[in-house]
């Protein structure tokens, strides 16, 4: 492969990363002259980054581990690819974190000012997140490809990337519902206190949750999802295409970096503006660059324009699932209103009718990943459904930048809140978390679609490593293995979830504890113990993620070593499909229970404190789990499973 292009995405990955570091100073520059939001955004701050060491910290054995044993039974290049992939994913989730949870204190600060500084401080912090996965990815994989020039020992890295990014979903997503689940039972429900008030102890525990669950988990999510889509396409583009297959996924990186950073400058809104509007420009000036940039790449190393219609194909699947998602689970949707309205008829009607809405809502976007993958499959067999893959995550510095904003926004109005700012400020903060509301439901769409693409392009990759030509439905071995794929994505889910329930028990019992004991909590005259709360998350957190963990990295060894290629084949296909739709289900069904109690809360259905409101809050303690741990986490399961079998593939 020619050298300029290493330099071309090299450059691309060092261009995001000095964006990134723009964007931090601008964060850093920035004066909080409130001492009490001063206060509590350092709490969060120690407290998400107190998590993240101990996390990594408990990682480190594991992945040395894991190096050792890939030297040993594959090769030294494999076993660094692996070290530098996971360093990698943790460096982009700790420099992002970091920044947000300075990020969320300056937004409430700049509520003050108005609507458009509020979401410029917001969005900028999301920024740092977005351009630093990207940045470290491209650099990651370019640096390992220049030193071994091997697709196949690139893998390594993706692998190193999946498994620090299962950890931090499963562990973020663990604490953070913990935390949520905890303090909504027990404030609202029990005690009749508003959502943030400082007299729940478990309120900044749910803050600090929100920046480790969806900044770093999120983060950790799209990282892996980028890196694996550019490996799986190098690797089949190098058996396709030889050096020019290897070239294109890179060139395609680093034009969707460029439009990305340009994207950023459409991010503005007046005055009364729309916050949502803004962050769609944005979205959608990036989705052009790419366009553009993408056709000139394909058209200038093929000489024909064939394959741009599968990497169009990748980034029209993005956009439509986003609006999938937003259809079913934004607060003025049908679905959301159905499911508040059998909040009125008590606790078990909400329940079976968010169930149902998640249900229903599988249907359309597994269409459009099938539309997908014929159209990446008609203009370039299976390096097509990679090319695919690549097209739908080029846009990832955006699109992360989009979501990460929304956590931001989040901690901004419980800040507010607890500072007891203006109403005016709260309204300002209350405006930018609906849309980040938003925004996180359309990313968890995006993930789960980018998901699916990447795990058929590395199941393509090790079929084609394995000369695995079709799967044999008839053969006892694969039916084994395609039974056992089916059913890790639901004990994979039965163990976060009951994590979650199990962590949470201990939340609950917790913040009952001090609204007893603690003399003048309850008339606002004494300090909760948040610390105690958020060490109860921080330790739940790291003890659960471990079972489940491990069995993503296990299974698909033993099945790979005991029963052979063809068994592991049925394994990765069986956990694609019914991974997929769980996931689907999942995040749809919680982010639809969250927003029908949010639209009671508006005023709708009798409002706040009312039966119908109490039934909405026990539907969205269901939905948490699902939408923010055992869904997302399994986006990353599905693909982890597939990049071991990758690596796998040279000793079956």
């Amino acid at each position: 492969m020619d050298g300029h292009v290493l330099w071309l995405t090299g450059g691309a990955g060092v261009l995001a990363l000095i964006f990134a570091v723009l964007a931090v100073r601008r964060i850093g520059a920035m004066e909080v002259k409130i001492e009490r939001v001063r206060e509590l955004s350092e709490i969060i701050h120690r407290g998400a980054m107190t998590f993240l060491y101990r996390e990594y910290k408990a990682l480190v054995p594991f992945v040395l581990l894991v190096g050792v044993l890939l030297a040993w039974k594959a090769s030294f290049p494999l076993a660094v690819s692996f070290v530098l992939g996971a360093f990698c994913s943790a460096l982009a989730g700790f420099l992002g974190m970091r920044v947000a949870t300075r990020a969320n204190g300056k937004t409430a600060y700049a509520a003050t000012a108005g609507m458009n500084q509020a979401l410029r401080v917001a969005f900028t912090g999301g920024v740092v997140m977005g351009m630093f996965v990207v940045g470290i990815g491209v650099l990651g994989v370019v640096l390992v490809y220049r030193l071994y020039g091997d697709p196949s020992v690139i893998t390594g890295f993706g692998f190193g990337a999946s498994s620090i990014a299962l950890f931090a979903r499963v562990g973020g997503g663990i604490y953070t519902k913990a935390a949520d689940v905890g303090a909504d039972l027990v404030g609202k429900v029990e005690a009749g206190i508003p959502e943030d008030d400082p007299r729940n102890p478990a309120v900044i525990a749910d803050n600090v949750g929100d920046n480790v669950g969806d900044i770093a988990g999120m983060g950790a999510d799209l990282f892996e999802s980028y890196v694996n889509s550019i490996i799986a396409a190098m690797a089949l583009g190098v058996v396709a295409f030889g050096p020019t297959g290897v070239a294109y996924p890179l060139l395609l990186a680093g034009s969707g970096i460029v439009s990305a950073v340009l994207g950023t400058f459409f991010v503005r809104v007046k005055e009364g503006g729309d916050p949502q509007f803004a962050l769609r420009k944005g979205t959608i000036a990036t989705g052009l660059f790419m366009m553009i940039g993408a056709f000139l790449v394909t058209r200038a190393l093929f000489g024909d324009i064939a394959l741009f219609w599968s990497v169009l194909g990748g980034v029209i699947l993005g956009v439509a699932i986003g609006y999938v998602t937003e259809f079913y689970t934004s607060i003025g949707s049908k679905s959301v209103r159905q499911i508040a309205e059998s909040a009125v008829t008590g606790h078990a009607t909400n329940i079976l009718s968010g169930i149902s809405v998640g249900m229903m809502s599988t249907a359309v976007p597994v269409l459009l990943i099938c539309a997908a993958v014929l159209i990446g499959y008609k203009f370039g067999g299976l390096y097509g459904i990679a090319c695919s893959a690549v097209g739908m995550l080029s846009m990832t510095g955006m699109t992360l930048s989009v979501d990460a904003y929304g956590p931001i926004a989040d901690n901004a109005g419980g800040i507010a809140e607890m500072s007891k700012l203006p109403p005016t400020v709260r309204q300002v903060t209350d405006r930018l978390d609906a849309v980040g509301n938003t925004t996180a439901a359309i990313g968890k769409g995006l993930a789960i679609g980018s998901a699916a693409l990447t795990a058929l392009a590395l199941f393509a990759t090790y079929a084609t490593a394995v000369r695995l030509d079709h799967i044999d439905l008839i053969n006892h071995t694969v039916m084994v293995g395609l039974f056992i794929g089916g059913m890790l994505p639901f004990l994979f889910s039965s163990m976060a979830i009951m994590a979650v329930g199990r962590a949470a028990q201990s939340m609950i019992d917790e913040v009952r504890r001090q609204f007893r004991e603690i003399t003048g909590l309850m008339e606002g005259n004494a300090r909760p113990e948040y610390e105690r709360c958020i060490d109860i998350s921080t330790a739940a957190a790291l003890r659960e993620m471990l079972v489940p963990g491990l069995m993503a990295v296990v299974a698909p060894i033993a099945v790979g070593l005991l029963l052979g290629p063809g068994a592991l084949g049925g394994l990765l296909g069986g956990s694609i499909v019914t991974g997929v739709m769980l996931a689907i289900f999942m995040a749809n069904a919680g982010g639809a229970w969250d927003n029908a109690k949010k639209y009671i809360e508006e005023g709708h259905l009798g409002g706040k404190g009312t039966p119908s409101h109490a039934a909405a809050v026990v539907g969205d303690t269901v939905g948490d789990p699902f939408k923010d741990t055992a869904g997302p986490s399994l986006n990353i399961l599905i693909k982890l499973m597939s990049i071991i079998a990758v690596v796998l593939a040279p000793l079956l």
